[in-house]
């Protein structure tokens, strides 16, 4: 019997260089570079895990780097926006901390019951950090202090061409429509899911033009699935309904198939085990280049055609 999703498994982004990447996120932002492994699709790409220190599900991003490819561009059908939790009483620290960091802020502004700060990271991907309470356990072995740390993903935003059809989506996978306000020259309708974080899908109904996937684009999101049999579940109802959607995949850390929506958004279905612990130490997460067993003999290949990337260093001011 198919569970509702408790929400955001993890977001994907196309970015561009890996090295500004991990400075953005993992400097910046005070995330932990969890996993550093590779494109399951491209396997001489890197795929960067950013989250909270053991890489829960909920606090993950991740990101594609491709540095020659070209810019993206914002529009229908993306994701427009990935905001991640701060605790309320945060947002001081984290407007001065941006802005010494010549990052430009919009915000403060008030978005339901929320303060929420909007920016860009390095490649151009729209971010935010929304006041919320969380009971996630933050990565204190950053450059920001627990009392300010990032808790892991609150939500994302969607563009699509078809907010009605993306909605009916969101309420087949469990989320519940709970608030409706005017946002700019959009209606902003708020889905949450069940889980008590990382449940906020935000769909926009505005005009706009068609979107391009490149770098500073959101490739697609993941909500949580209990189990690999659930999957197949999924997979059957998505085709009975003629929805355009994948094979199961093993994606070593989880298993997953994705679902092209008639609004257009790309949805990753993404079972909640083994998890990102299971071929590397709590304590050395992020710190060495990790393959599945079915790319262990071309290491080689991929460590020689991979660039370098290093993690920041703290300095004794934080």
């Amino acid at each position: 019997m198919l569970d509702d999703s408790p929400g955001v498994h993890h977001v994907t982004s196309i970015v561009g260089d890996p090295q500004r990447n991990v400075d953005f996120y993992a400097d910046v932002l005070g995330l932990r570079l969890v996993k550093r492994t590779v494109n399951y699709e491209d396997m001489l790409r890197y795929h960067l895990y950013y989250g909270n220190g053991t890489g829960d599900l909920g606090t993950l991003l991740t990101c594609f780097p491709y540095p020659n490819d070209v810019p993206g561009r914002l529009g229908k059908p993306q994701i427009s926006g990935v905001s991640f939790a701060i605790p309320p009483g945060s947002v001081p620290y984290w407007t001065d901390r941006l802005g010494a960091r010549g990052v430009e802020v919009t915000g403060p502004r008030r978005r339901f019951d929320e303060t929420v700060l909007r920016f860009e990271d390095d490649a151009g991907t729209p971010v935010e950090l929304v006041t919320a309470d969380s009971p996630v356990e933050p990565w204190t072995g950053g450059s920001v202090p627990a009392d300010a740390a990032i808790r892991g993903i609150h939500g994302v935003t969607l563009l699509p061409t078809n907010p009605y059809t993306t909605a009916s989506t969101l309420e087949t996978l469990g989320f519940d429509l709970v608030g409706e306000e005017r946002d700019g020259d959009a209606n902003r309708i708020r889905y949450r899911a069940s889980g008590d974080h990382a449940n906020v899908v935000d769909v926009l109904d505005r005009s706009a033009s068609f979107g391009r996937e490149g770098i500073g684009t959101i490739h697609h999101v993941a909500v949580r699935v209990a189990s690999e049999e659930q999957l197949y579940e999924w997979h059957d109802l998505f085709r009975e309904r003629d929805y355009d959607v994948s094979r199961v995949r093993d994606r070593h850390y989880f298993h997953s198939l994705y679902v092209r929506e008639p609004g257009g958004i790309l949805f990753e279905l993404a079972t909640e085990s083994p998890g990102l612990t299971a071929d590397e130490d709590p304590a050395t997460l992020g710190e060495s280049l990790v393959l599945p067993d079915w790319f262990e003999e071309d290491r080689d290949l991929i460590e020689r055609q991979l660039p370098p990337v290093e993690l920041p260093r703290r300095s004794e001011s934080e």
